[in-house]
């Protein structure tokens, strides 16, 4: 029999993976152009070209050796990259040596919670969350702690503050948030500066970025590393380059991060002993080859103003998203967000409920999604809208 843990975890699942398995389920009964599902954060992009140009490149080298181990940490050209790109974007001091390629940004949270956590040490999560960041902390021996958010979606600093104890040793921020889109301004890193700053212990930030180039309009994402010294970069290509599947991302802190020395090589051991070993040779050096391409956000802009406009027609509210790509509407009164989720699937449409989020009120769509799934969903959506009154 396999482990108790194992099987309470599994049982207890994930709800973007339900709702996505329930997608398949109905697209073989209905017809997949008759299934409007939003649950899975998929990008459904082409990588850019150049990317795919030096894909092509380096898998026909000749060259002895580009498939063979490396140092744990990633290849050396490949970090003294990334540490130009984010001491040049940040104006903070970050060393090759700070840096780690990981197995994308999953890789990355795991081996810098793993690397920060004594058993029973809390780390914050500001609502709403990345459903799995309580199961890397849960992995690492800590302790999530939960805490309420502004309307805006913003940090709410009273209630940030009220969290903090003696046993605090990290916050987890994510901007643009998944699942929300909110972006975190400068302003509001300063002000959490100002709170870590005048606690009486260390307190890491933990920010996790995969989606720090999908944003729109006049949106600014600020670089974490200006404005917090003892932040540590959770990073992926992943969203940006569209390449989800390949899971290359790193992890990085600038030189004057609290304990450096110990930190850095406390995540290049974990790297290797969580069984990653290393980050995939080949796309640690065709993506560091590409590290400022221009990422071209018009297509999910389009989607998000048409599903936005979708839902609002139909009486639901939502937020208008600045970054991601993500729409995250309150449910109807009356209801939970598993009792909404059960009424779209009548009509056929997947969305995920927000308790995992740590907010029961809201739904999660992603618009990651073919044109012609959000213009089919527009009179599911009203059927169940009109089913409610």
């Amino acid at each position: 029999m396999i482990a108790r843990e194992a099987k309470d975890q599994v049982a207890k699942g994930s709800q973007i993976r339900k709702m996505f398995e329930e997608g398949k389920r109905l697209a073989a009964i209905y017809g997949a152009e008759n299934v409007y599902d939003f649950s899975l954060g998929n990008p459904d992009q082409e990588p850019p070209a150049a990317v795919l140009e030096a894909l092509k490149t380096e898998a026909s080298s000749s060259v002895k050796g580009l498939h063979a181990y490396m140092a744990n940490a990633g290849y050396a050209e490949a970090r003294e990259s990334v540490a130009r790109y984010e001491s040049t974007r940040s104006g903070a001091p970050v060393e090759a040596r700070g840096v780690v390629m990981t197995v994308g940004a999953a890789g990355s949270l795991s081996i810098i919670l793993r690397s920060l956590l004594n058993p029973g040490e809390e780390v914050i999560l500001i609502k709403p969350f990345f459903t799995e960041y309580t199961q890397y902390v849960r992995l690492a021996g800590g302790v999530s702690v939960q805490v309420d958010c502004l309307e805006d979606f913003q940090p709410d600093f009273d209630a940030l503050a009220a969290a903090i104890t003696a046993q605090t040793k990290a916050i987890i921020i994510n901007s643009p948030n998944n699942p929300s889109g909110a972006i975190y301004s400068a302003d509001t890193l300063i002000r959490l500066q100002e709170l870590l700053a005048a606690q009486d212990h260390t307190i890491y930030v933990i920010s996790d970025e995969p989606y720090r180039e999908i944003v729109y309009g006049d949106a600014v994402v600020p670089p974490v590393l200006r404005y917090l010294p003892n932040a540590i970069v959770a990073y992926s290509w992943s969203k940006s380059y569209a390449l989800p599947g390949e899971r290359i991302g790193y992890a990085c802190c600038q030189s004057a991060c609290a304990d450096y020395e110990d930190l850095i090589q406390a995540l290049v051991f974990y790297n290797r002993t969580l069984g990653f070993v290393n980050a995939p040779a080949i796309w640690q050096r065709v993506v560091t080859q590409n590290l400022d391409l221009p990422v071209d956000v018009s297509v999910y802009k389009r989607r998000r103003d048409r599903l936005l406009g979708i839902l609002r027609d139909c009486g639901i509210e939502c937020q208008t998203p600045a970054g991601a790509f993500y729409l995250f509407p309150k449910v109807p009164a009356g209801l939970s967000a598993a009792e909404f989720a059960a009424r779209c699937a009548e009509q056929h449409i997947l969305l995920v409920p927000a308790t995992g989020f740590g907010m029961p009120d809201h739904v999660r769509l992603s618009y990651a999604v073919a044109d012609s799934v959000i213009e089919g969903s527009e009179k599911a959506f009203h059927a169940v809208m009109e089913g409610l009154q």
